[in-house]
């Protein structure tokens, strides 16, 4: 017979308070697992078991969720599910209701990724101390991110619109795939190595851990962290995170969320010096005012004590100045005049005309002989030059030649023939005379 204290439930009831229970204690379980006993009913739904060498657990997935689904799930494929504990009223089977289904792959990127960044924060890449603030004013912003995604037009809409004053540099690079990191790292060391500005943007928009797989980069962190430029990293959405969200000095959630922080609001500051302009007009009418106040009893001080009396005395006292200064001036005129007066005495005692006359005079002297000294000097070269004249005349071969004498010389090469040892019988000789060449034959030679 059973006890009055004890509670007496029905299978249903029963099955909803362990319902209630599974729920409240497993909010949230990802399951890493192979599939097996898939099935796929007609209304969409997604019927399976999760299971590993030594157990299995059942699951549905909606069909909702399955829609959503960026893979195909297979019978043996490993996966990483997640999603929540609850119960089948029904039957009281216990069941695992799956939201995401994920290869097991983002499993092993996940604990990458977990292993890295505990590497890098214990290395102290990750420390606050070592975080630089961003300026306040920044003229000139490098954006390192895709040319075609969305992530660079949040970014260039949200600085155009707060921040127009900055100039934008793209460092365009692929996002995502084997190429990114590579590139990303590249555009990152170009921008120190440029140091032409000074806040360096980072970003993309969200996608799977996969996705984000470059943004997790060791080689890319490291060069965030070491980078001269304060680093905004706009990695994914709002939960998003990324290593290079850690290393970087400021982590956005959104690009646009990036841009906003690096750039002040330009409409806010308008409104600030609009404020400050009222400020300032209405201390600068307040101060002229009260400068107002003070000339106007500076004025009346003035005119109680009136300089009239001051100005006549210095009147008087310029005008017996400048008689003084008057009769001064004429006694040095007078001076000046005595003096010039002399000079000019003594100027004509000693004029120039007398000079000019003695040098006239003693340069013509000079001309003259000079003169007679170049004609002595021309008659006694033109008689030497006679000379040498007659002594050529009387030594040239020309004159020998008129009494009768010849030049023989070789009819080939024209040498001078002075001995009859220098031809033969039957050669070919010239004998010049006075008036002309006799071309001649040697018919015999006769020794003298």
């Amino acid at each position: 017979m059973m006890q009055g204290s004890e509670r007496i439930y029905t299978p249903s009831e029963l099955n909803r308070e362990i319902k209630l229970h599974l729920e409240a204690g497993f909010p949230r379980v990802v399951l890493e697992a192979e599939i097996s006993n898939l099935a796929r009913p007609a209304s969409g739904h997604l019927y399976f078991s999760l299971k590993d060498e030594r157990a299995q657990v059942r699951c549905a997935m909606f069909r909702s969720s399955a829609s959503r689904l960026s893979i195909q799930p297979q019978n043996g494929m490993m996966v990483m599910a997640r999603g929540r504990i609850s119960l089948y009223e029904p039957r009281g089977d216990y069941q695992f209701i799956v939201d995401s289904l994920q290869e097991a792959g983002e499993g092993l990127l996940q604990r990458q990724f977990e292993e890295l960044k505990k590497k890098l924060q214990e290395e102290g890449l990750f420390d606050p101390g070592r975080k630089r603030p961003l300026p306040a004013f920044p003229r000139r912003i490098a954006l390192v991110t895709s040319p075609s995604g969305a992530a660079v037009r949040d970014l260039l809409h949200v600085l155009q619109r707060r921040w127009p004053l900055a100039r934008v540099r793209l460092y365009p690079v692929r996002v995502q795939g084997g190429e990114a990191p590579a590139e990303l790292l590249g555009a990152i060391r170009s921008a120190n190595r440029h140091a032409w500005a000074e806040t360096l943007i980072i970003g993309r928009g969200g996608g799977s851990l996969e996705d984000l797989a470059a943004f997790n980069d060791e080689a890319v962190a490291r060069a965030v962290a070491a980078s001269k430029i304060p680093v905004v990293s706009a990695v994914g959405h709002e939960t998003d995170f990324s290593i290079c969200d850690f290393a970087a000095d400021l982590r956005a959630p959104t690009p646009s969320a990036a841009a906003e922080l690096a750039t002040p609001d330009g409409e806010a500051l308008k409104d600030l010096f609009a404020r400050s302009e009222r400020q300032l007009k209405g201390r600068v009418t307040h101060r002229l005012q009260a400068d107002s106040q003070k000339l106007d009893h500076l004025a009346h001080r003035l005119h109680q004590n009136h300089p009239s009396k001051r100005l006549a005395e210095q009147a008087e006292r310029l005008q017996r100045a400048s008689q003084l200064t008057w009769k001064s001036v004429q006694r040095r005129i007078s001076n000046d005049i005595t003096k010039l007066e002399s000079l000019a005495h003594r100027l004509a005692t000693h004029h120039p005309e007398r000079k000019l006359t003695e040098l006239e005079s003693h340069l013509k002297q000079l001309s003259q002989t000079l003169d007679r000294q170049l004609s002595a000097s021309v008659a006694r070269r033109q008689e030497k030059l006679q000379g040498l004249a007659r002594m050529l005349h009387a030594v040239s071969p020309l004159e020998t030649m008129s009494r009768g004498y010849a030049i023989v010389s070789t009819a080939e090469g024209g040498a001078v023939i002075s001995s009859v040892s220098q031809v033969s019988a039957g050669d070919s000789v010239s004998a010049r005379l006075e008036d002309g060449v006799l071309d001649c034959t040697v018919d015999r030679i006769r020794q003298s």
